[in-house]
Order: structure tokens, then C-alpha cells, then sequence
């Protein structure tokens, strides 16, 4: 079961650190700055996935305006509490030192760097790991332009230039060292679109085989209820349940502001029939498209594309915010991927599923 995070940092632990408020949060690159516990798992922080959010008096959307925040702004989540947002579902609001604001619009961080490794392992693709995210973000630099993927294109006409976030994950198949030390990873999408990148290599924590290893692999009745009306997954084992979540499902409305199924999570039953680590995702049309680079933890279940899968561009779960895949926090989706079934090996870390496919997935509508 899930349970909200309380008490992650103290007000007075935050003052100790910093005299300058929030705004001292919004510089660049990330790694830089003097943030609360960088080396403490369990310190949690909040970082600004829209253009701009207003921070609030009290956790109440009618309370007075006491500031404003811009996207990739690093704050200090102090908890999670409920309060009044009028024609919203989500009710959720982020304590910090200067005031609230609403969580879907924060995406809950941690700041770990770590120390870079020396040599890549040898694995059937060559040299190369699996690396995850483990800071607020990290800025890239490209090996190979001109810019192909549209995200990248958009970041750097629109944007903070490239950046990827807290939990996405990509392979590293290459390692460099600069002339003042600094070591970097060269990063890439298997399946994407051809852009390599390099990042700071403290950036990126190296999965390891062991933490993708199955999870109850002897069982093989299991089964994954995903309900629409509830915004909920539920993981069975037999009839017993052993695992539930707050997702995002399709939704309810597309760009033009119309009700219909072209963005919803198809409904019925379904099977598991591919398994990866990290996929670019991507879909719709030139004008209402979206491009989501590194995403992790993908379990795909509908042969259009529909999956479950990791989440770092919102916080909004309870509320139908995809364009039809299932949306999970990255630990939900990466214990959901470990204990679906088939298991998938770190090496290559991705699998199509011969028929009659994996495990069984049931979306209904209660």
C-alpha cells in the first residue's frame, strides 16, 4: 500500500541551510547547488514540471498569492496534505518553508549524487549499464548534432536546453574525462530517434541486476486490475491482493476540450507482450503529439502502445492525465515491472513476449 510522504526535511533543518528562500533553488546546473541531505536517501524534494505555479498562503486554492515558481525549481517538500482546489480532483498540496503548492504540478525528487565508475561492464551489446537519474536533473550535451527527436528540438528552442530528470533511465556505453576531472557518460536511446548525449557521470546511478530480479517468480496465476473509475492498479496473486497503487489512465478529454475514446485506456482484458527497461515514448499527431524521452520501467500490454509505465512529467495520480497508458510513480511501475511475468534479465533488459503472452492485465470501469 501506498503512503504519503511526511516530514521529509524540517523547517528548521532548512534554515540552517539556506537564509535565501526557495528562490535560491532555481539555479543551474543542479549539482552545483547546496541542497538539504544530498547524500541522504530519505530526504525528499519537489521539483517544478510546468512553466509556472503560484505559491499559496495555506494549502487552499482561494488562499492569497505569496509567490510564484518556474519550471525545474528545486524546493524542499516538507509533506503532502490535503486541501480545497475547486473543479479539481486532486486536492493534494506540497508544504515547503514559504508556503503550498499543488502537488501534481511537482515531481517528488531526491538529490544522490554518485561516484562515477571507472570502467563499463562487458554485456552482450558491448560495454554499457543501465543508468538511472538520481538528482532533480541533469543537462546534456549532444555528440551528434543536429537535434532529430522532437522533444530535443522543442528543449532547445523552447526550453532550458537538453535535460533529463529524477528517474529516467538510459544505457551508458561510454565513459570520458575531461581536462579539469570531470567524468561523463555517454548516454543513449536503443530505440529512439539516433541523438547521443553526454552528462556529468555523478548524475547517474548504475542499476544492477539484482535490483531487476522477478519478484514471487514461482507464481504463476497473477493478474493486474487496473480501474479507470477509481484511478487505481491492483496486483494479484491467485484471489489474494498483494499490491496497490494510485495511477493515471487515459484522459477523459482531448486537447480540443471533447469527450471521447481516442485518448482513453482501452478497456478489457489484455496480456503483457513486451517487457523494457527504458523506451522513448511517443504518439498523436504533428499539432497535439507528445515525445517523452527514457522512459523506465515499461510493461506493454496493447499492441497500439499502451503500457505501464514510469512517471516523471507529473504527480497527478488519481486523475486520468494520459494519452492511454497507465501512468505509475517510478517505484509502483519498477515493482510492477519485477513481479509481471515474463521476467526480463538485466541483459538486454528487453523482451517481446511470445503468445499467449505475459501476464494477464484487466482494465475495467466500475
Amino acid at each position: 500500500m501506498k503512503t504519503n510522504h511526511q516530514n521529509a526535511i524540517t523547517r528548521r533543518d532548512f534554515l540552517k541551510l539556506s537564509a535565501a528562500g526557495i528562490g535560491a533553488f532555481s539555479l543551474s546546473p543542479f549539482l552545483k547547488l547546496s541542497l538539504p541531505g544530498p547524500s541522504d536517501p530519505q530526504t525528499l524534494l519537489g521539483r517544478i514540471t510546468v512553466g509556472k505555479v503560484d505559491l499559496k498562503a495555506r494549502p487552499d486554492a482561494d488562499s492569497s498569492t505569496v509567490g510564484a515558481l518556474y519550471q525545474d525549481t528545486v524546493i524542499p517538500w516538507l509533506r503532502e496534505m490535503i486541501g480545497p482546489n475547486p473543479f479539481r480532483v486532486n486536492q493534494r498540496w506540497i508544504e515547503t518553508p514559504d508556503g503550498y503548492i499543488w502537488s501534481p504540478e511537482v515531481q517528488p525528487v531526491k538529490n544522490i549524487p554518485n561516484q562515477p565508475l571507472e570502467q563499463l561492464p562487458t554485456t552482450s551489446l558491448g560495454p554499457g549499464m543501465w543508468v538511472e537519474i538520481s538528482v532533480p536533473y541533469v543537462d546534456l550535451i549532444q555528440e551528434n548534432p543536429p537535434p532529430r527527436a522532437p522533444w530535443l528540438i522543442n528543449s532547445i528552442n523552447n526550453g532550458p536546453g537538453p535535460r533529463w530528470y529524477y528517474s529516467q533511465i538510459a544505457w551508458a556505453d561510454a565513459i570520458k574525462v575531461d581536462s579539469e576531472g570531470q567524468v561523463w557518460y555517454r548516454l543513449n536511446e536503443r530505440y529512439g530517434y539516433g541523438d547521443i548525449f553526454w552528462a556529468k557521470a555523478e548524475a547517474f546511478r548504475p542499476l544492477t541486476a539484482q535490483e531487476m530480479s522477478p519478484i514471487s517468480s514461482e507464481i504463476e496465476n497473477k493478474r493486474i486490475l487496473v480501474d479507470i473509475t477509481t484511478q487505481t492498479l491492483s496486483c494479484f496473486e491467485d484471489e489474494r491482493e498483494v499490491y496497490f497503487a494510485r495511477v493515471s489512465t487515459g484522459a477523459l478529454y482531448n486537447l480540443n476540450g471533447a469527450r471521447g475514446d481516442a485518448w482513453g485506456t482501452p478497456l478489457g482484458k489484455h496480456r503483457i507482450w513486451r517487457k523494457a527497461v527504458s523506451l522513448p515514448l511517443s504518439g498523436g499527431s504533428a499539432a497535439a503529439g507528445w515525445d517523452l524521452p527514457a522512459v523506465g520501467w515499461i510493461s506493454l500490454f496493447v499492441g497500439s502502445g499502451v503500457a505501464i509505465h514510469s512517471t516523471y512529467w507529473h504527480n497527478n495520480y488519481g486523475v486520468p492525465t494520459s494519452r492511454g497508458c497507465v501512468n505509475a510513480s517510478p517505484d509502483d511501475s519498477k515493482w510492477i515491472f519485477r513481479w509481471t511475468l515474463p521476467s526480463i534479465p538485466y541483459d538486454p533488459g528487453d523482451m517481446t513476449v511470445s503468445m499467449p503472452g505475459g501476464t494477464l492485465i484487466e482494465v475495467i470501469e466500475s
